[in-house]
C-alpha cells in the first residue's frame, strides 16, 4: 500500500525534489535528490558575480564557508563557530592528520579495513611522511561490520588518532562512536569520524559523543550537491591544534598577505584556500529542508523502510549486506542477489536509480521523500529482471553503474 501524506507527513516534501516525478530515486546514499530551490540559489550566485563582480567577496562570499557551517551545526549537535566547509571529506580528514604530532611512543593512527578508500589512500600516503603508522583493524568475515571489541583493543596508549567511519559505506553498519570516543579519551587519543553516511539519515550529536573532529558532506543524505563538505572541530581541539595542510582563508588577517601563518580561531583555522563558492550556494537548501523535517522523524521512517527492504530480500533468499540489528543499521540496504551487476544496469535502464558496489551488491537507499510503493516496485522489478532473463542483455556491459 502506498503511504499517503496524511499517513506519512514527510511525503509533503516530495514536490520539492523534481527528479522524484520522473524517476524512482533510491540512491540518496550516493547523491541526494536536488531541491528545486537550488536553481534559484545558483541563479543568485550568478547574479552576484554578474552584477557585483569582485565586490561579492566582501559582500558575503568570503564568509560563506563558516556561515553555511553554522547552518549545518544544529544537524550535528554542534555549537556555532565550530563547523567549517571544505571541498572534500578526504581533504578535511587529511588536514586533521596534519594537525597532530607523532612522537615515537604515540605514533599510531587507528583505521578499519572497511573505511572509505579515499580517506585511507590519503592517510596511507601522508602518515609515514609525518612519522605516523596506520593500524588497520580488519572487518568481519562477512564484510558487514567491524567487531567493536577488536577495534577498542586496537586503541592503546600508542594511539594518537582514531580515524574511522561512523557508518560503513558498503553495508551501512553503524559503528559505536560513543564507545570509540570513550576508549580514545581514556588513553589520551583524538577521534576523527567520517560521517558522510550518517549525517542526514541518523541523528548525530558531536557534543554528546565527545568527538574531537567530524567530517561529512551535503552530497548524499543532506541533498546539497557536490563540493560542500564540512569539518567539525571541538572548541578544545581548535584551541590546541592547527593543521599543516592549510591556506590563506585560515589566516587571522588573510588580506594582510603576511609571509608567515597566524591561524584564526575556531572553525576558521580549518579552512584552506579560496572557497568553492557555487557549491556553497547549492548546499544551502537541502540541509534547510532536512532540519525542518526533523532528524528523529527521518530516522524513524528510515528504520521502517529499511526493515521492509530486508524483509523483501529475506523472502526471496537474497543475501543482505547490512546489519541484522536495526539499531546498527544506517539508511542503505545492499542486496547481493544473482547477477547483481547486470540487474543493477537493468534497473537503471528502467529509471529505477540505485547503484552497485563489488563485495556488497545492489545498494538501495530510501530517504524521507520515498514512498513505500517505490520500494515494492524496485524489488518487483528485480524479480522481473531475474525471471525474464532481462539481465542477460547487460552481460559484459562495461558502462559504469553509479
Amino acid at each position: 500500500m502506498t503511504a499517503t501524506p496524511a499517513a506519512d507527513p514527510l511525503l509533503r516534501y516530495r514536490d520539492a525534489f523534481p527528479i522524484l516525478g520522473a524517476s524512482t530515486y533510491l540512491v540518496s546514499h550516493s547523491l541526494g535528490a536536488m531541491p528545486a530551490a537550488v536553481e534559484g540559489r545558483l541563479a543568485e550566485y550568478a547574479d552576484q558575480w554578474r552584477t557585483r563582480g569582485v565586490r561579492a567577496w566582501a559582500e558575503g562570499w568570503w564568509e560563506l564557508p563558516v556561515v553555511l557551517g553554522d547552518r549545518l551545526a544544529p544537524l550535528l549537535g554542534a555549537a556555532p563557530g565550530t563547523v567549517a566547509m571544505v571541498p572534500t571529506v578526504t581533504q578535511g580528514m587529511a588536514s586533521i592528520l596534519t594537525a597532530l604530532d607523532y612522537p615515537p611512543d604515540r605514533d599510531e593512527v587507528v583505521m578499519t579495513q572497511l573505511d572509505f578508500p579515499s580517506v585511507r589512500y590519503a592517510y596511507d600516503q601522508l602518515a609515514p611522511r609525518l612519522g605516523a603508522r596506520v593500524v588497520v583493524v580488519p572487518g568481519e568475515p562477512d564484510g558487514v561490520g567491524v567487531d567493536l571489541q577488536r577495534l577498542l583493543d586496537a586503541i592503546t596508549p600508542r594511539t594518537r588518532l582514531v580515524a574511522v567511519s561512523h557508518v560503513l559505506f558498503r553495508s551501512a553498519f553503524i559503528q559505536d562512536a560513543a564507545a570509540i570516543c570513550a576508549k580514545a579519551r581514556a588513553v589520551g587519543a583524538r577521534v576523527a569520524l567520517d560521517a558522510y553516511h550518517s549525517v542526514g539519515v541518523i541523528p548525530v550529536d558531536v557534543q554528546a559523543l565527545g568527538v574531537d573532529f567530524l567530517c561529512g558532506g551535503v552530497l548524499k543524505w543532506l541533498c546539497g550537491g557536490p563540493g560542500g563538505c564540512f569539518l567539525y572541530a571541538s572548541p578544545e581541539a581548535s584551541a590546541a591544534l592547527a593543521p599543516a595542510l592549510t591556506g590563506w582563508q585560515a589566516h587571522r588577517a588573510p588580506f594582510a598577505f603576511s609571509g608567515s601563518m597566524d591561524y584564526a580561531d575556531g572553525a576558521w583555522r580549518w579552512l584552506g584556500g579560496t572557497p568553492v563558492v557555487p557549491a556553497l550556494f547549492a548546499g544551502m537548501e537541502g540541509p534547510r529542508i532536512l532540519a525542518e523535517a526533523g532528524m528523529d522523524a527521518i530516522r524513524a521512517k528510515s528504520l521502517r523502510q529499511v526493515a521492509r527492504l530486508v524483509a523483501l530480500a529475506d523472502a526471496r533468499g537474497w543475501a543482505v549486506k547490512a546489519p541484522r540489528d536495526p539499531a546498527q543499521r544506517g539508511g542503505t540496504v545492499a542486496f547481493d542477489l544473482p547477477h547483481a551487476a547486470e540487474v543493477a544496469r537493468a534497473l537503471l535502464a528502467r529509471d529505477i536509480v540505485i547503484d552497485f558496489r563489488p563485495g556488497a551488491g545492489i545498494r538501495v537507499a530510501p530517504h524521507f521523500y520515498t514512498t513505500d510503493a517505490e520500494l515494492e516496485a524496485c524489488v518487483a522489478a528485480m524479480d522481473d529482471i531475474l525471471a525474464t532473463g532481462a539481465w542477460e542483455r547487460f552481460r559484459g556491459v562495461t558502462s559504469t553503474v553509479t
